[in-house]
């Protein structure tokens, strides 16, 4: 049965303003500038530059301009297409300016425009198939056989598809029909190229190809040499597992070998690459990313000066001849009837000018609320900006800026997410700042961040030979004054990326 009914509800909804601002927040300052320029491509009526004439002269007597003047030629009623032409130019002068500068003029020598010299190299796949030639092919067939499994080792220099995942490919793409023997012969002529270890199916195929390389230049080592690269050989081939988990007492008992020996092996073992592909200059298809800085934070002789980075931003301004065509329009208004195409054009140019002003004003939010944020930032960390000692850091959530802001924690969120802050003691990520608190032994608040610092300097320290188990860490900390669970202890050092005790052991 249907019932209608009537129900009150309050919603919060975002204006397409304000989900402009936060997607702008979001962006780091590395890619504004892009934002910027395909804003400029998609609206005519924005523009970049210097400062324009004020526009004060636009509302000179538009009071007389009334919505009972709006006439058309075709003396249609005007209640259907009235629009209030004189309440918009005069909010249009009063809100905003014409232009909004993101940057100061008054640039140092030290601050000039520099650009990155980009080099121009092959791509790691091109230099493989430069090598082509050495092969000893049969025919044009055998060779876009090599093509394909070229073309299928990754950026590290693994091939990690399987030889009939291959077949089809060139099948499908080449018209080729191939057996599996015949990939993986051509596959072994593949494995021969530089760099050494390419094309190897898995790591211990990888160092196998790097040890057996270097075995065949025999000339170049002595007995002793040779047979620590022979014993190296043996290691990875039958003995993988063990050494990867660094069994080394089970692997000293089964080779009978003493300290010093297997030492020796390990070393050249650990001289390998296990990413070979990572040593050609042109081996990853990533372009290299440089971090650009958002903030700027300077000691000036112990007083901290903060400064936004908006060196990737134009000067932007509402575009000149936008405004002089509603200019026209007020004088021919008043003059003559005003057509419907006259209506129309006002309507684009007013919905143009707009989005303009609008995106100026997303822009100038942004500059404001990055600014407000880092300051609260600089003076909550003051100690740690001031001297670079990590300890000093203290806890802070992003409620703590939030309140001390003003501003809302999801808005802080954005400015913190994809932010770098420039200092004297490095470039900083801006979220690296925030964390939780415990209390040490004295009662006393101190944040994770801290209690990170003094477990890695404690690893760095430990003997590589008899490594600190993490319930041995904890007692460390705890004598610190910092008395924290085993568990914790285990999940600061999963963050800090520092392997459990067996893996950390050197002999």
């Amino acid at each position: 049965m249907l019932k209608q009914s009537l129900s009150q509800k309050m919603l919060q909804k975002l204006s397409p303003q304000q989900i402009q601002l936060m997607k702008l927040l979001q962006i780091p300052t590395v890619n504004l500038e892009q934002r910027i320029k395909e804003e400029l491509e998609a609206n005519p009526a924005l523009d970049e530059g210097g400062d324009v004439d004020d526009m004060s002269d636009t509302t000179q007597d538009m009071d007389d301009l009334t919505p009972e003047e709006d006439r058309y030629s075709d003396e249609e009623p005007a209640r259907d297409e009235t629009f209030e032409l004189d309440d918009y130019l005069t909010d249009y002068i009063d809100d905003d300016p014409a232009t909004y500068k993101l940057k100061t003029d008054h640039y140092s020598a030290d601050d000039e425009e520099k650009t990155v010299p980009v080099a121009v190299e092959s791509s790691f796949h091109e230099y493989l198939e430069q090598q082509l030639g050495l092969l000893e092919l049969e025919d044009e067939r055998e060779e876009l056989i090599a093509k394909q499994i070229i073309g299928s080792i990754d950026d590290d220099g693994y091939l990690r598809r399987e030889p009939f995942a291959i077949i089809d490919d060139l099948m499908f793409s080449q018209n080729v029909m191939a057996t599996e023997e015949e990939v993986r012969e051509i596959l072994k002529m593949v494995q021969e190229f530089d760099p050494p270890g390419i094309g190897a199916r898995d790591l211990q195929e990888c160092l196998l190809l790097q040890l057996e390389n270097k075995m065949k230049q025999d000339e170049l080592f002595d007995d002793e040499e040779m047979e620590i690269l022979e014993l190296a050989h043996k290691v990875i081939k039958s003995y993988f597992d063990e050494f990867s988990k660094k069994h080394y007492q089970k692997l000293q008992k089964q080779l009978n070998l003493s300290n010093d020996e297997l030492k020796d092996a390990i070393n050249e073992i650990l001289k390998l690459n296990p990413k070979p592909a990572s040593g050609h200059a042109g081996g990853s298809a990533q372009a290299a990313q440089y971090i650009v800085p958002d903030f700027i934070i300077t000691n000036r002789d112990g007083e901290l000066e903060l400064s936004l980075n908006s060196r990737n931003a134009p000067d932007l301004r509402v575009n000149g001849q936008y405004r002089d065509m509603l200019e026209t329009f007020r004088s021919n208004s008043k003059s003559r009837k005003i057509a419907k195409k006259d209506k129309e054009a006002f309507v684009f140019v007013k919905q143009k000018i707009d989005s303009a002003r609008w995106f100026i004003d997303a822009i100038r939010q942004r500059q404001d609320t990055m600014q407000r944020t880092m300051y609260a930032i600089l003076q909550y960390q003051y100690d740690f900006f001031l001297t670079g000692d990590e300890k000093k850091l203290r806890p802070m959530i992003l409620k703590d800026i939030a309140d001390i802001t003003g501003l809302d924690i999801s808005t802080v969120s954005r400015v913190a997410n994809s932010k770098f802050v420039q200092t004297e003691f490095g470039t900083k990520r801006l979220k690296d700042f925030f964390s939780e608190s415990l209390q040490n032994k004295d009662g006393e608040e101190v944040s994770t961040l801290e209690v990170k610092k003094i477990l890695t300097e404690v690893v760095e320290e430990e003997n590589k030979r008899k490594p600190l188990s993490d319930e041995k860490l904890k007692n460390i900390l705890k004598d610190k004054g910092y008395n924290i669970a085993r568990r914790t202890v285990a999940k600061y050092r999963e963050q800090l990326n520092i392997p459990v005790a067996r893996l950390r052991k050197e002999l």
